[in-house]
């Protein structure tokens, strides 16, 4: 039985309630944003498709119609595709065309992607769409949005695309399991995708006469993975301001360069937003040096006959400590863009050839149907390997952070590797501080530019591509790395935090709050343990676990959008 469209009307802040105003849901035809689709990806929140919409997708899809009873020259409806498109087909053979698409594109190799991202592909896909540019029939949505609600999830190869064309090949194995072929997983099995569908009461997709193209001609899976690449990169960026006060307040640091008129001086926006958050967060931190703390002038007792008093207090910080706001103010302005161009991309059709219908939310320039190059991944492509570079920098400071806490030169008096007991018996977070050393060096051996790889294909049609779901992948991959390095940072601060805490004024509040965090699933290191466990763990509650209790909550790139 074919599953109705799903149509929800109450609208607020792009999540939306049923009538009765009981279940969150997305709605879709309009703008979606990565938090939105996050929590479709992760969370199971269900999709919905707008009145509004399903009108644009009916629309478009009795134009397709029309224009093909016409006999219309249509690409990939009355053409071969690609350098084959010289070659006509007749309407009669529409079906036959659409399957043969993804049988001659299902060619993906490597290890497929994981659920959360496959989910997120498939909305990224069904959000294109919902614009209403396709040809789409609205059943063909519906059955795309049931199978995200009812939890049927394709298994698509990670690699096999250029990006060039749209994500053909990941999407051509998406759109295979729709029609009742390939694989998916349902309720933790992985079955034939015909069986996964019948469980979840679902029937399989007969393509109409656009439909596998509609389906694989597009940029959804680079924008999928990009999409929750710009969540976690910001909630990277949050984190790192707790990292960066717990370090600060362990090393006894000054406040003054914290300053939001720093930010005033140097106007960036990202700058201004995160000296405000670290400000404020270390508003209650007796164990920084306060503005204004050191004397004004060199005590006259203190010189020597040539004029210099040695050994004075330091009036300023490392750059570790001091160019925070600057360093990841700086990335922040780069999320800000990379996430502008993901939600752009996430409102936008973008395949070929689109149907664009005339009426009052037609096209203004009227009726046609027109063949372009909205499927070029290049936006993706660009802004992920914009992204990439930022990623390895916060890795580069974690690790920076890592080194100067561990090491009994630089840390102020604590233990070397933060291990007092029977130390040198006792190593303590030596190996840990290797691990983060290693995942850096391989943060940035991975970070090179995807997007200016371009390689001919496709009989030279696909003559300069853009390597967009390269890109995209290698900055998700980037993301988890830099995770890593953050747990073992957040697991130094934190016994950093238990030796000092021992002694001295308290430390603030959100500084107690994220050891607690930490505590939660890793206690302090008595003596040598195996730590891998508990780095992963780690790195995980700090990638998912709600910042919701925390006494502030950074939330930078949303604070300057």
């Amino acid at each position: 039985m074919r599953a109705p469209l799903r149509r929800i009307t109450v609208v607020a802040d792009g999540l939306v309630r049923d009538a009765a105003g009981q279940h969150e849901a997305v709605l879709l035809g309009g703008p979606l944003t990565v938090d939105s689709l996050a929590a479709v990806a992760r969370r199971g929140v269900p999709v919905g498709i707008s009145a509004e919409a399903e009108a644009r997708i009916s629309a478009s899809a009795a134009l397709l119609d029309r224009l093909v009873d016409r006999g219309s020259r249509i690409y990939g409806v009355t053409t071969g595709y690609g350098p084959l498109a010289c070659q006509q087909i007749t309407p009669a053979q529409s079906a036959r065309l659409q399957r043969n698409l993804l049988n001659h594109l299902a060619t993906g190799v490597g290890a497929p992607y994981d659920p959360e991202t496959t989910r997120a592909i498939m909305l990224a896909r069904l959000s294109a769409l919902a614009q209403g540019y396709s040809a789409a029939r609205p059943e063909t949505l519906a059955l795309l949005a049931e199978c995200l609600n009812r939890g049927v999830t394709p298994i698509v190869p990670s690699k096999g695309t250029v990006g060039a064309s749209g994500d053909l090949t990941p999407l051509a194995h998406l759109a295979l399991a729709l029609t009742g072929r390939g694989e998916a997983l349902f309720e933790g099995l992985r079955l034939p995708a015909a069986a996964a569908l019948a469980r979840a009461g679902l029937a399989p997709l007969v393509l109409g006469r656009k439909e596998g193209l509609a389906l694989v001609n597009g940029t959804s899976a680079m924008t999928g993975i990009a999409a929750l690449s710009a969540v976690d990169i910001a909630r990277l960026l949050d984190l790192s301001l707790f990292v960066g006060l717990l370090y600060a307040e362990v090393s006894g640091a000054h406040r003054d360069a914290w300053h939001p008129r720093f930010g005033r001086a140097r106007p960036h926006p990202g700058q201004c937003a995160v000296h405000a958050a670290l400000h404020a967060m270390s508003a209650d931190a007796p164990r920084l040096v306060e503005e204004g703390a050191l004397p004004p002038v060199i005590e006259a007792d203190a010189l020597d006959a040539d004029g210099v008093a040695h050994r004075r207090a330091m009036p300023q910080d490392p750059y570790t400590l001091r160019c925070l706001p600057q360093l990841i103010g700086a990335a922040v302005d780069v999320a800000q863009f990379h996430r502008d161009v993901v939600e752009r991309e996430l409102r936008s059709a973008t395949d070929n050839p689109l149907i664009f219908i005339a009426g009052p939310d037609g096209d203004p320039d009227g009726e046609a149907i027109g063949h372009g190059g909205n499927f070029y991944g290049q936006h993706i492509a660009f802004a992920s390997d914009a992204l990439a570079p930022v990623i390895v920098k916060l890795a580069v400071l974690l690790e920076r952070i890592i080194a100067r806490v561990t090491d009994p030169l630089l840390n102020g008096g604590l233990p070397p590797f933060l291990q007092e007991r029977a130390t040198g018996l006792n190593s303590g977070f030596m190996g840990a501080q290797v691990t983060a050393s290693a995942l850096v060096a391989e943060m940035r051996a991975a970070a090179h530019p995807a997007s200016m790889q371009s390689i001919p294909t496709n009989a030279n049609n696909q003559d300069v591509v853009t390597m967009g779901t390269i890109a995209a992948r290698k900055v998700a991959a980037l993301i988890e790395d830099a995770f890593g390095v953050m747990a073992i940072a957040a697991l130094v601060l934190a016994q950093a935090h238990d030796l000092r805490s021992t002694s001295g004024p308290p430390f603030s509040a959100a500084s107690r709050w994220f050891v607690g965090c930490i505590r939660r699933v890793s206690p302090f290191l008595e003596e040598d343990r195996p730590l891998s466990d508990e780095i992963a763990a780690v790195a995980e509650l700090l990638r998912r676990d709600p910042l919701a209790g925390a006494p502030v909550v950074p939330n930078l790139v949303a604070h300057i959008s």
